[in-house]
């Protein structure tokens, strides 16, 4: 990485630590959902789906060793939030911690947010290292003695005692959000932040609990017209009216506060053109945006999704200034099947999955009219290697089976497949076997051949049942 300024220097990343137990007999409850450090550095918060908050704390620089950083250490534990449930809606909130965010310090005390789906809380985090002593009124132990007894005024002191780290919620802030928050930013102002879920964002103001104010709603009138929802959003690090948010197709809406109460219109839209010769059917899933972030001195921001990594200038907003693409391995080592069906009424059933870097669109042509009666499926590969010829079987309720089958190949990639059925059985054997099928990953390649085996050998089976007659 060639180092900052343009200088002929390289920056040299190395491993530095690990912090806890290299396992793959890992707990649940253990799973780390977030990071955040503190404005400083010297703290690193993470949150777990156990609700549980970790706190490290990072150790002086080594004198022997003045250009290596200290390592970190656990500084405090608590336990942040806790499963509930929700007995209006039936619906369990589960402890996971989705967001943690440090406010600015301001004195020898700290102060982070914590988030799960529903509920946000303010913590104090606060150092002890001495204890008073010699009240008149109660006993060490913290009984209250009887002001008959006391004959002599004491003067309290205070006496040292072995440094102890405190967790104390402050405040609470629920009751706000319909869908699962996914974010919370603290403003520059140091007063406000504001929360994120699926459709909304709301802005509160720290000393205030029981009230927050809507200024991003893009929820749809008909929730069937919904055809995007926020993922992500931040504060500008210095300017206290400005913020951006994410959505699930790729874009960044720049909002300014003081143009409405109500953000509905965005100031800049900051959004990549797509290539349409690369476009496929999975090209709004990879590009949606997991996380939003701006640089220190607020000029660029950095926007995470599925395959990279990108930097955006506030001042150009067709394409981003640099890509950095971080997950070249889903190219070449994760193999992909995914199902994707439409049965709508004048439509076409659409079967596409990944494989070994090869495409695989499977096309069902159904007829215009309103009920399904016959289906021609045909799949498609840059590899031909199999051809399958099915033929068709009805018995008398009209469920179409097939009682033959012709492969010209021995390899498992399909080619091309041409059956004739009936809307009935054509239903049954999507739901069946593909539908559950929705994302398996194949770390071998016999993986995916035992898969295709079995799914071909249950269709089979399905065929062979006595409950199925051939015509």
């Amino acid at each position: 990485m060639a180092g900052a300024g343009g200088g002929n220097s390289d920056v040299q990343w190395c491993f530095s630590q690990v912090k806890g137990a290299i396992d793959d007999d890992v707990a649940e409850a253990d799973i780390i959902s977030t990071v955040e450090f503190n404005h400083s550095g010297e703290l690193l918060a993470t949150g777990d789906k156990g609700g549980r908050v970790v706190i490290f704390q990072q150790e002086p620089e080594s004198k022997d060793q003045p250009q290596c950083r200290g390592e970190y250490n656990v500084y405090s534990t608590f336990q942040s939030h806790e499963p509930e449930f929700d007995y209006l809606k039936s619906l369990e909130i589960e402890e996971k911690i989705n967001k943690i965010r440090w406010l600015p310090q301001k004195n020898a005390a700290q102060f982070l947010l914590s988030t799960n789906d529903k509920t946000i809380k303010l913590w104090k985090i606060s150092e002890r290292d001495k204890r008073p002593e010699g009240y008149n009124l109660k006993e060490e132990d913290g009984r209250y003695r009887d002001p008959n007894t006391v004959t002599t005024l004491r003067v309290p002191v205070f006496r040292p005692m072995d440094l102890m780290v405190e967790a104390s919620p402050r405040r609470v802030f629920a009751n706000a959000h319909t869908y699962h928050i996914n974010s919370i930013s603290v403003n520059s102002d140091c007063e406000t932040y504001l929360s994120a879920d699926d459709l909304r964002i709301n802005l509160w103001h720290l000393e205030i609990t029981d009230r927050s104010f809507n200024i991003v709603d893009i929820k749809p009138a008909n929730m069937e017209e919904l055809t995007e929802v926020i993922t992500a959003a931040e504060f500008h690090p210095n300017q206290c009216n400005t913020f951006v948010y994410s959505s699930s197709k790729g874009t960044i809406r720049l909002c300014d506060m003081r143009a409405s109460a109500l953000c509905d219109k965005h100031a800049k839209m900051f959004e990549e053109p797509e290539d349409p010769n690369n476009r496929s059917f999975f090209s709004e899933i990879i590009s949606s945006i997991s996380d939003v972030k701006f640089s220190h001195s607020g000029r660029y921001m950095m926007t995470r999704d599925y395959l990279s990594v990108k930097i955006w200038d506030l001042n150009m907003e067709t394409r981003p200034v640099e890509t950095y693409q971080v997950c070249n391995c889903c190219h070449t080592k994760i193999k992909i099947m995914s199902v994707f069906v439409s049965a709508v009424h004048k439509s076409d059933i659409i079967l596409l999955f990944l494989h070994k870097r090869e495409v695989f669109e499977a096309t069902i042509k159904t007829s215009r009219s309103p009920v399904f009666t016959h289906a021609q499926l045909v799949i498609v590969t840059s590899t031909p290697l199999h051809h399958f010829s099915l033929n068709r079987c009805t018995n008398i309720s009209g469920v179409s089976c097939v009682h033959s089958m012709r492969m010209i190949a021995s390899s498992t990639s399909l080619s091309a497949v041409g059956m004739g059925m009936t809307g009935e059985h054509l239903f049954l054997f999507f739901f069946l076997l593909i539908c559950p099928v929705i994302v398996t990953v194949c770390p071998q390649e016999n993986s995916c051949n035992s898969f295709s085996a079995v799914m071909f050998g249950f269709f089979i089976m399905s065929c062979n049942s006595p409950h199925i007659q051939q015509a």
